[in-house]
């Protein structure tokens, strides 16, 4: 039988959620519990990876069991065994073919920015102060719904057939000294929301046009994108898949 589980995680403790041979990641940290409360060894497969320090509002991924699993129960025992910064939502039972990664039809991450110092944030939002022109940023938003290759947003030397990404939302948000890029698409390159909102703070502060973001897309270069934002400031937001409710 299959199941997907549904949890969120705060990333700053772990490298990302990828299993790593020599560092600890959430997957790892949830088949070692899964398979100590199943007593069987348990390998899931998520819906895409998140990098070193990256956080998930929502994630899921999928595994298998021979038998009929006590949910409700299961996701207590998880909760109570799992350290703090992962949490767990829910377990759905599936069909035998559902697939975490392969199925997800749209993926939401937001990017966190405080424009002023607070100490409360550092693990969980960007500080940057200097000033940025909002509106603009808006304007390059609507750019990239005129595309569908972001390659010039992407990590070089990655193993991916195509850099095509249908985006279905991206704007910024802005209430006092908070700022919240919300992009939402198909798919994702590694990197691709970091690299992307970097360059739009380069046309925030005014060294970036909105002619030459247009160039730098159509270039399919890395090296003429803007730099990698921190990624203690993203998070994986919402998954969507065609059999699940959206709620």
């Amino acid at each position: 039988m299959r199941y997907f589980i549904k949890l969120a995680y705060k990333g700053t403790n772990y490298f990302g959620w990828q299993y790593q041979p020599d560092a600890i990641s959430v997957q790892e940290t949830l088949n070692k519990a899964l398979s100590t409360l199943l007593k069987t060894n348990i390998d899931i497969l998520g819906a895409g990876r998140t990098d070193s320090g990256v956080h998930a509002k929502e994630m899921f991924a999928h595994f298998d069991y021979k038998t009929e699993i006590d949910i409700e129960k299961l996701v207590y025992k998880l909760n109570s065994f799992l350290p703090k910064d992962i949490a767990i939502f829910d377990l759905i039972k599936v069909h035998d073919e559902a697939h975490a990664r392969f199925d997800a039809t749209k993926r939401t991450y937001e990017y966190h920015i405080h424009t002023k110092k607070n100490a409360f944030k550092s693990d969980d939002s960007w500080y940057y102060s200097l000033p940025l022109d909002v509106a603009k940023m808006n304007e390059a938003c609507k750019i990239l719904f005129e595309y569908i290759d972001f390659e010039c947003f992407s990590k070089t030397n990655t193993d991916v057939n195509t850099f095509n990404c249908k985006i279905f939302e991206a704007n910024w948000q802005q209430n006092e000294d908070k700022l919240v890029f919300i992009i939402a698409a198909d798919r994702f390159l590694r990197n691709m929301v970091r690299a992307i909102v970097g360059t739009m703070i380069k046309i925030g502060s005014g060294k970036v046009s909105l002619n030459d973001f247009r160039q730098i897309i159509e270039s399919k270069n890395r090296s003429k994108a803007g730099f990698s934002v921190p990624a203690h400031g993203l998070y994986l937001t919402k998954i969507e898949y065609p059999y699940l409710s959206k709620e």
